[in-house]
């Protein structure tokens, strides 16, 4: 807005033409009311004339501080001198940096008793509601492109747009979706601005489906910009649509416009929910290795387990091993075992499961049975018998382990092992 502001201002002269702020009121009649009659153009008086003359070339020499003092020495007795002079001292104001306030204040007494040109008035109306935007007065900004749309009878889409965000800056989501529906209507070539801040109404009061209907229409109004399709296929995710989720994150994927770790392991999340893990995974180990997926506790987990619901045990184990070594987390040690345990790894899963219990893991007795497994695949007996009796203690794997220690006794005693 501060842009928008000093853009209006820059071009202040003594013509009302070239006071104005936007090219569209050189175009037309500033207003255009049913059954309006143009009052009579006003001039300022000689005294007060001649005065505005050497404030204006001042200004027009860069002197603008010099320029300010002029127009404020100039002291109008009243009516259409005071409220002329008030709205040239306001719109050099405006264009300085830290006098918004003062700008605002010649500026409202310039149009308060009606008495400017109409072009005049409605350039200055809409600057009165252009400056609250950029000092953050947002409800008299709202007030003030109000007045500017009633004086005018006029609908501008900058302006609509602007009241939808001083709606949104003061809170009032719900009053957001008109005026930017109005916009959207107006704008001649669709603009992204009132879309953006119509979603935003509908995302921050938690009204996904409408979140989801706006997404799309950006995504078709603007197919080239990548922002779109990715916040798509998060809405969709929000919505629990996941088979539409992963369409629209693998086109954007296909395109190049997943950049960021957060949508490379959405990506992985979907293929992983729809039962691809495969996929899943694969992007994963891809893009970890690329360092784009950060090479930590949580991202080493998640890739093993999704590995592990792909059924592949040794690579999966070897993640959770990875996993482990960054934590010393014990239940990553458990998992590496099981799954080693399931590749046929006895080795490596007996040493996996050691640790996991010499860290404190919580359920022990499970870990007992799979070690006293571990050994028993490996032939060894003895170890298998000390962890069955180990998992005896534990009241969850005593009925598994009553029914595998006469087991491992005969099977040792076959062998002539004594235990």
């Amino acid at each position: 807005m501060s842009r928008i502001v000093k853009k209006v201002v820059a071009a202040a002269t003594l013509s009302a033409a070239t006071l104005l702020p936007y090219q569209a009121f050189a175009q037309s009649a500033a207003v255009v009311c049913p059954g309006y009659e143009k009052g009579k153009t006003q001039i300022v008086g000689e005294r007060v004339g001649r005065k505005v003359q050497t404030a204006f070339e001042a200004y027009n020499n860069d002197q603008i501080a010099e320029s300010v003092e002029i127009l404020k020495d100039i002291n109008p007795k009243g009516g259409y001198d005071k409220a002329f002079v008030d709205r040239f001292l306001g719109n050099i104001l405006a264009s300085m940096d830290g006098r918004g306030e003062e700008a605002f204040n010649y500026l409202t007494s310039a149009v308060s008793e009606n008495l400017l040109n109409d072009t005049d008035q409605a350039s200055t109306l809409r600057l009165l509601g252009d400056l609250s935007m950029q000092e953050k007065k947002y409800t008299e900004a709202i007030k003030w492109y109000d007045q500017w749309m009633t004086y005018t009878c006029k609908s501008d889409p900058d302006v609509y747009t602007r009241i939808t965000q001083a709606y949104y800056e003061t809170g009032q989501l719900d009053k957001m979706v008109e005026p930017a529906d109005k916009a959207i209507a107006l704008y001649e070539e669709p603009n992204k601005n009132p879309y953006v801040l119509k979603l935003t109404s509908y995302y921050e009061r938690k009204m996904y489906p409408q979140t989801v209907d706006v997404a799309e229409t950006l995504v078709k109004l603007f197919p080239d910009n990548k922002q779109w399709w990715t916040q798509l296929g998060f809405f969709y995710m929000l919505v629990e649509d996941f088979a539409k989720a992963l369409s629209t994150f693998e086109i954007s994927y296909n395109n190049g416009y997943l950049t960021k770790e957060s949508e490379i392991k959405a990506l992985a999340q979907l293929y992983a929910t729809m039962e691809i893990p495969h996929k899943s995974a694969m992007i994963q180990e891809k893009y970890m290795k690329e360092g784009l997926i950060k090479r930590d506790e949580a991202s080493l987990a998640a890739l093993a387990n999704t590995l592990h619901q792909a059924r592949d045990h040794k690579k999966a184990a070897m993640y959770y091993g990875e996993a482990a070594k960054v934590s010393s987390d014990p239940e990553h040690y458990r998992k590496q075992g099981v799954l080693l345990l399931a590749a046929e790894d006895y080795d490596g899963a007996q040493e996996a499961l050691k640790k996991a219990l010499e860290r404190g893991v919580e359920d022990e007795g499970r870990v007992h049975i799979a070690l006293m497994e571990a050994y028993f695949y490996d032939g060894d007996f003895r170890n298998a018998y000390v962890h069955v009796r180990e998992a005896r203690k534990d009241r969850s794997t005593r009925q598994s382990a009553n029914a595998w220690e006469p087991y491992i006794k005969e099977k040792a005693k076959n062998r002539g092992i004594t235990i």
